[in-house]
């Protein structure tokens, strides 16, 4: 018998007794389990009937709460002014269009509501995607010095850019680039369906990230480095010209009232001088943004680390709030007149075909003979609730003593998705899945200014509640 008949005699013995330890090893599902797990089924006939049912439908059209019907209705007490509803597609630029139609609402406004205008975010979401790679070289270059499975580096190596984010987005990137209208530079198939680019430009810079890293690890110089980071920008930038068009650098525009009508003579802009003329002012320092995190402490600032748009920007802070004063904050904005930037999961107990969001819209336990009792603090920590959608708040109906009855959001899928582009919710579905407000400081109590001025605490991006910003 040569050697390697031998070797092979001894694993064929071998590996009976390698399954058995596998299979045996404590934890795993023995046949001992299987079959206490099988006798604990009831045998009740509802359950053969519930799988003919669910075998040919829908979970959520079995699950849908029938005494819930008669909650729904679309009178608010305090309602800002309706604008157009617009369409994000398959993007995930929700953070984008809530906060347009925040800047959108506020120039009707500054007008009485005689000027109308659209921004277009094919054009913003080029500078965003170029400033989202640039963050992505820079942050490896800035922890070149770790080894390459350490956490930080590979939370840029997972995530290389994507196409979510937050109301600091727009504050950091609009002053820069400017805005230009939406008939300047309207929407391309790749800027509402933005997956292929996603992955397409993550293998780019995966590839960049490495050689940057590589280059830093061997003690290449400072100069050498920035000059081919640049190189690397360069071809970056000429993707997203081919894919989303190069941005307009001038544009002839004429304002338009909420009819359609042209108001005044055509002018020449740059998105510079557009956005001056539009918004006028810095965006940023005019806002707090609050969340509702019942794991941590209220009434402390936190900043989530590396959660910005721009490497030169600002990290995402938030004061962290009881939805109770939150709500207040909302109610004083709509009293006047502000829509605001907003983030829920919108998933959760959501009615689609309605529009409505309420916490009894569908009886999952019932139909599963089960009980899901985890609390918001529990589904935050267990990465089973965060913020997935950003929407702009529009609305609330408030009962006699002031109290919020349900709340109104503009959404971004379309007019004819939801409530006629809206989604109403109610005041117990806002605590539960309502996460967060950006607020003009002008409708913030002095206290809570002074709270959000605090240092903050650094909370890692890897957190259940910021590892899918929207």
């Amino acid at each position: 018998m040569n050697k390697s008949t031998l070797l092979l005699g001894l694993c064929l013995a071998l590996a009976p007794m390698a399954g058995a330890q596998t299979l045996n090893k404590q934890g795993g599902i023995s046949s001992q389990t299987l079959q206490k797990i099988v006798k604990a089924q009831e045998s009740a006939p509802v359950n053969k009937a519930l799988f003919n049912a669910l075998a040919a439908n829908k979970i959520d059209d079995l699950a849908k709460n029938f005494a819930n019907k008669g909650l729904f209705d679309s009178h608010f007490s305090v309602e800002t002014p309706k604008q157009s509803i617009h369409n994000q597609k398959s993007s995930g630029r929700c953070w984008m269009f809530s906060s347009f139609n925040v800047l959108r609402a506020d120039f009707a406004r500054r007008h009485a509501d005689s000027l109308r205008v659209d921004f277009s975010h094919d054009y913003l979401f080029f500078y965003d995607q170029l400033e989202k790679a640039n963050l992505m070289l820079q942050g490896v270059l800035d922890n070149a010095k770790k080894p390459i499975d350490d956490p930080r580096l590979q939370f840029f190596f997972r995530s290389p850019l994507n196409d979510g984010g937050t109301f600091c987005g727009v504050a950091d990137l609009a002053p820069k680039y400017g805005l230009v209208p939406m008939s300047a530079q309207p929407e391309t198939y790749t800027a509402e369906n933005t997956s292929k680019l996603r992955s397409l430009l993550s293998s780019k810079l995966r590839e960049y990230g490495l050689e940057l890293y590589r280059m830093a690890s061997a003690g290449k110089k400072q100069q050498a480095i920035a000059e081919r980071k640049t190189e690397m920008l360069s071809t970056i930038y000429r993707m997203l010209s081919i894919a989303l068009g190069e941005p307009v650098k001038e544009f002839t525009y004429q304002f338009r009232d909420k009819n359609g009508r042209a108001v005044g003579a055509p002018r020449r802009f740059t998105p510079k001088s557009f956005y001056d003329e539009v918004v006028g002012n810095p965006i940023k320092g005019t806002f707090i943004m609050v969340m509702n995190d019942p794991r941590r402490p209220y009434h402390k600032t936190y900043e989530v680390e590396y959660d910005r748009h721009v490497y030169d920007g600002t990290n995402w802070k938030y004061l962290n709030l009881p939805m109770d004063e939150i709500a207040k904050l909302a109610i004083a904005s709509l009293k006047d007149g502000k829509k605001m930037y907003s983030s829920y999961d919108v998933g959760k107990q959501f009615d689609r075909e309605r529009g409505f969001s309420d916490t009894e819209n569908y009886d999952y336990a019932s139909l599963f003979s089960t009980t899901f009792p985890m609390n918001k603090a529990d589904r935050i920590a267990t990465f089973d609730s965060g913020s997935t959608h950003a929407m702009t708040l529009t609305a609330v109906d408030l009962d006699n003593d002031g109290n919020p009855i349900k709340w109104k959001v503009e959404n971004s899928w379309g007019a004819t998705n939801g409530h006629q582009g809206c989604i109403i919710m109610t005041n117990r579905w806002f605590n539960e899945y309502m996460f967060r407000l950006v607020v003009d400081k002008k409708y913030v109590p002095e206290t809570l200014l002074k709270e959000f001025e605090q240092k903050p605490l650094m909370v890692t991006p890897e957190d259940p509640l910021f590892s899918d910003d929207m």
